[in-house]
């Protein structure tokens, strides 16, 4: 190997990937029996509230090991509903991470709440119980609780339903990561009053768009099966103000084709992401986002959390020198929503500190499902290269 095909791409050396690596790419499986079903909803000429939508909500209920799945257009509808049907209104406050995807915090919004930003674990960027504890307790008649398995992350479910509990609030997960994750061995989707998945395109299990209400409260989901359809229950009169938020059948066909196999893509995505951390093990500086030994993750994304000090680069700069390697990335979730301009009038921009820092220091790498090893020791080694170069990159990218 020659001295420029060491050097990393952004200091002229050879890139990695010279056709390009995207952060996502997404591969239908089983494709004929896809096609299959498509044929029969078209043929059937029901394209809405038919039986596909039906056989999907029932499929996920045996993964998640729980009683009712609704099935909606796209999660932050989900959530939307979720959160209407717990009696969140009166621009009450809903607790929320800092550290999640802004439609948390739209959701909320909409369905009548105003969000109350709380910090992220320092482990896994998760909402921190202690930290929600204690805003939720100071907060004037809260409406809910909310939290985000952040890139399928189990949240700590169990001391976060002690503190839902304590303050009277019901705890509402935003789930859209979190389709095939695991809590100690139990399914995520059964935790606290409803979890909501998202099936879009960068998820684990897709649907083309769409989105799964879990829960074990029978009331909730007969509400939300009504609620999904304008809140109609079937004569025109309708009974609150619902959404078109109905899933249609072509969509569940293809959700159903992605439910197939999922444990056991999740299980090959867990084991790209150990290859990862083999090949980048010692390096200073780095540390990957993980679940608690005992969980499961989707790994839906596969972000790595820089020391800039140790590792002698920003999140920024090795952004910059991947994407000269030809390696896609993004910083999710930068900014964090407590700082986007959307909620800048909540006033909490320079109250949760430690989430600005993790947000600061994430960096998302390309993961997908059909992806082998051998590309991921690919990624890894570049970021590597790039790392042994610190200085000099740094130089070339001082004002990045």
């Amino acid at each position: 190997m020659t001295t420029d095909q060491l050097r990393p791409a952004v200091l002229d050396g050879a890139p990695a990937f010279p056709d390009g690596l995207p952060l996502t790419r997404v591969r239908v499986p089983d494709r004929e029996r896809l096609l299959g079903r498509l044929a029969e909803v078209l043929d059937s000429g029901m394209l809405t509230n038919g039986p596909t939508v039906r056989e999907l909500e029932e499929r996920a209920a045996e993964l998640l090991d729980v009683p009712h799945v609704v099935a909606v257009s796209n999660c932050t509808a989900g959530l939307m509903l979720v959160l209407q049907a717990a009696g969140v209104d009166g621009r009450r406050p809903v607790l929320m991470p800092g550290f999640t995807f802004s439609a948390t915090a739209h959701a909320a919004h909409w369905a009548g709440g105003v969000p109350l930003f709380a910090e992220a674990r320092e482990q896994d960027i998760t909402l921190d119980p202690a930290d929600a504890e204690a805003r939720l307790k100071a907060a004037d008649a809260p409406a809910a609780m909310m939290a985000t398995h952040v890139y399928g992350t189990p949240c700590q479910v169990e001391e976060l339903q002690r503190i839902a509990d304590t303050a009277g609030v019901p705890l509402v997960y935003d789930a859209a990561h979190g389709l095939g994750s695991a809590r100690r061995g139990v399914p995520v989707g059964g935790f606290g009053l409803a979890e909501v998945f998202s099936m879009s395109p960068t998820k684990v299990a897709v649907a083309g768009e769409g989105g799964l209400v879990a829960t074990r409260d029978a009331a909730l989901a007969a509400t939300l099966r009504t609620a999904r359809d304008y809140g109609n229950p079937g004569d025109y009169d309708t009974l609150f103000p619902g959404l078109n938020a109905r899933m249609s059948e072509l969509h569940a066909a293809v959700g159903l084709t992605w439910l197939a196999g999922l444990p056991e893509r999740v299980a090959h995505r867990g084991a790209l992401v150990a290859e990862f951390a083999r090949a980048t093990a010692g390096l200073p500086g780095l540390r990957l986002a993980l679940p608690e030994d005992g969980d499961t993750s989707t790994f839906k994304d596969l972000t790595l959390i820089l020391d800039a000090g140790a590792f002698g680069l920003s999140s920024r700069q090795l952004a910059v020198a991947l994407k000269a390697e030809g390696v896609d990335t993004r910083r999710y979730f930068h900014p964090p929503v407590h700082r986007q301009r959307a909620y800048a009038h909540l006033g909490q921009a320079e109250e949760l500190p430690r989430t600005d820092r993790l947000a600061d220091a994430v960096l998302t790498v390309p993961l997908w499902s059909h992806m082998n090893a051998a590309t991921v020791r690919r990624v890894a080694d570049a970021v590597v290269r790039v790392r042994s170069f610190a200085p000099e990159v740094r130089g070339v990218l001082r004002d990045v």
